[in-house]
């Protein structure tokens, strides 16, 4: 079992910049991948950045160039560093987990965390 915790959204003006953190914590060794999702009023979830263990980075092409996800792994925590912030991506922001390691075995078991919202004003 994972428990995710994010922080770091809120209420910013256009063209300004958001840090969000994810901690994880449970009974596990380690995590495949670590990324955000964003989900906005009427609209599906989407992936906006994704981070793997090897150092492998996905992002998706509309916030390519103004976010950057990064991951500390002594702390089991993930980063979302968002930049030049547009009214389009006000959203529901979404910690997620794929993968958990421990000492004996590897589970494809996937894990969201509760969501923290970041309102962009113009």
């Amino acid at each position: 079992q994972v428990q995710l915790v994010e922080s770091g959204g809120g209420l910013v003006q256009a063209g300004g910049s958001l840090r969000l953190s994810c901690a994880a914590s449970g009974g596990f060794f380690s995590i495949n991948t670590m990324g955000w999702y964003r989900q906005a009023p009427g609209k599906q979830r989407d992936l906006v950045a994704t981070s793997n263990t090897g150092g492998m980075t996905n992002y998706a092409e509309s916030v390519k160039g103004r976010f950057t996800i990064s991951r500390d792994n002594a702390k089991n925590t993930v980063y979302l560093e968002m930049n030049s912030l547009k009214p389009e991506d006000t959203a529901v922001y979404y910690c997620n987990v794929h993968g958990l390691r421990s000492r004996f075995s590897y589970s494809e078991s996937v894990w969201w965390g509760q969501g923290t919202q970041v309102t962009v004003s113009s």
